[in-house]
C-alpha cells in the first residue's frame, strides 16, 4: 500500500491553514483545561505549530518520514519545539496508556482497511485519559474528490482504491453516520458534522 510519504516528497507540505473548527476546538479544549494533545497523523505539521503556538503540549505521530522532515523544518522556522514520532497509526502508539488529554486526527484514519482503522481506534482509547476529547475528521462518501476521475475500485465494504489520480493506489473508508456510532462506542459522541471540508467530523469524550 502507498502511502503519504510519496505524496509530500511531490508537493511538499500540502497543507498550510489549520482545520477551518480548530479555533473553536483549542478554545474547548482550554475550557476542558486539556494540556497535552496528540496529533495523530500530524502530516507536515500545520496543527502541531497551530496548538504549540496557543501554548499546549502538542506531540505529532505520522508515518511518513518526509513529513515529518518538512514538519521539523516549519516548526525550526517558526521556533517551536515539539515531540514528533515515526510509526504508522494501526500499530502500537509509542505512548503511555492514558498519556494524553486530547487526540485530533484530521482528514487521516480513513486511509487504510477497516480491519486496521479498529486497531488504530484501539490504540486512540488505550492513550486517551478517561474524559479526554477526541476531534477527528474523516471520509464520508464518493463525492468527497474527483473521483469520476480516480478509477475507484472497491476492494471491501466501504472501502475503495483510486486507480489513478494524486492518490492513486491509497485506500479510502467511506465512513456513514451508523458506521462512527459503532467504531467509536467507547465514545460520548457529541457531535458528528459535515466539516467545511467535505468531511465528517467527530467531536467526543472518552467513557
Amino acid at each position: 500500500m502507498p502511502d503519504w510519504d510519496e505524496i509530500f516528497k511531490k508537493r511538499g507540505k500540502i497543507f498550510l491553514k489549520p482545520h477551518p473548527d480548530m479555533e473553536r476546538i483549542s478554545e474547548l479544549f482550554t475550557e476542558k483545561k486539556v494540556r497535552r494533545v496528540l496529533d495523530l497523523g500530524c502530516g507536515t505539521g500545520r496543527h502541531l505549530i497551530f496548538f504549540s503556538k496557543k501554548g499546549f503540549d502538542i506531540y505529532g505521530l505520522d508515518g511518513s518520514p518526509k513529513g515529518i522532515e518538512i514538519a521539523r523544518t516549519w516548526l525550526a522556522e517558526e521556533g517551536e519545539e515539539i515531540d514528533i514520532e515515526l510509526g504508522r497509526i494501526e500499530q502500537r502508539f509509542p505512548y503511555e496508556d492514558n498519556f494524553f488529554d486530547a487526540i485530533i486526527s484530521i482528514q487521516v484514519i480513513h486511509h487504510n482497511f477497516f480491519k486496521k482503522i479498529l486497531k488504530t481506534v484501539k490504540e486512540i482509547e488505550r492513550v486517551l485519559k478517561k474524559d479526554g476529547v477526541i476531534f477527528i475528521t474523516v471520509s464520508f462518501r464518493k463525492t468527497d474528490y474527483k473521483f469520476d476521475k480516480w478509477g475507484l475500485k472497491e476492494v471491501e465494504k466501504g472501502t475503495y482504491i483510486p486507480q489513478k489520480g494524486q492518490e492513486k493506489g491509497l485506500p479510502h473508508h467511506f465512513f456513514s453516520k451508523d458506521e462512527i456510532q459503532r467504531v467509536f462506542k467507547c465514545f460520548e459522541l457529541s457531535e458528528i458534522y459535515i466539516d467545511d471540508t467535505n468531511h465528517r467530523a467527530i467531536l467526543g469524550v472518552k467513557k
